[in-house]
């Protein structure tokens, strides 16, 4: 049976290898991001694209009408947008509170208000039962991420899943968590990676190897199966066994 899948951050490294596993399923896939060139260069067969800052309200509002027309029920929502700010505009200012204001901010907004605000916009369009609810944390989560921002945004998704899971779950609907380690291939650390940062990052590993899209990209396919219909509220850890599962 054909679903219909919702990935935000679908443009790009994990939520891009993530719609094509469901693409080849012959679900039908939306792509939501900010870039409208990059949602339409993904290649993605058969997927439909919107362009929205899912940070903002007016924005999401119009995703949620986008999807009420074109899709009615929502089988699989993944929440894939986010970053740690390397990408962005720095402060305008070089007060070291400014920076700290601006660096909590942008964080917060890519990662966690992202997420919650397109969850709640399309949550009662969830199919019941059998809906989907996935999010994408980070290793970060559990042991840092140098300055505290993106480490503090991505463990706030995961009280908010548990609630939500206990929220949805009379209605048929799973809500669980992916939280990744090192991953190549995406443009999440900008031009911050360099050789040995990548060598401490694989070492860390019990796999020898750094992650790659398609090893999260499997994993959220997973969850959304029937086959992960009684597994919810949990958070999995996907980083080849650098940090050990809690």
């Amino acid at each position: 049976m054909t679903r219909n899948i919702v990935i935000s951050g679908g443009g790009t490294g994990i939520g891009l290898a993530a719609a094509r596993a469901f693409a080849a399923d012959a679900d039908r896939v939306l792509l939501l991001g900010r870039r409208a060139d990059v949602l339409e260069k993904a290649g993605v067969p058969g997927a439909l694209t919107y362009a929205a800052d899912l940070s903002e309200p007016d924005d999401v509002r119009g995703v949620a009408r986008f999807v009420a027309d074109e899709l009615g029920t929502v089988d699989v929502l993944v929440n894939c947008a986010g970053g740690a700010g390397y990408l962005e505009p720095p402060a305008g200012s070089d007060d070291p509170l400014d920076r700290v204001a601006h660096d909590w901010t942008v964080n917060f907004r890519q990662n966690t208000l992202t997420a919650a605000l397109l969850t709640e916009a399309l949550k009662d369009r969830l199919a019941e039962p059998g809906g989907r609810v996935l999010f994408l944390s980070s290793i970060a989560a559990y042991r840092g991420s140098g300055t505290g921002a993106y480490a503090a945004a991505k463990a706030g998704l995961h009280p908010y899943a548990h609630d939500l899971a206990r929220e949805l779950g009379p209605r048929g609907i799973t809500v669980n968590v992916v939280a990744p380690g090192y991953v190549e291939d995406t443009e999440f650390f900008g031009a911050t990676m360099d050789e040995d940062r990548r060598a401490r990052l694989v070492a860390d590993t019990s796999t020898g190897r750094a992650g790659i899209p398609g090893d999260v990209a499997e994993t959220l396919h997973w969850l959304a199966s029937p086959a992960a219909g009684h597994v919810t509220s949990q958070i999995v850890q996907v980083n080849g066994g650098a940090e050990r599962g809690r």
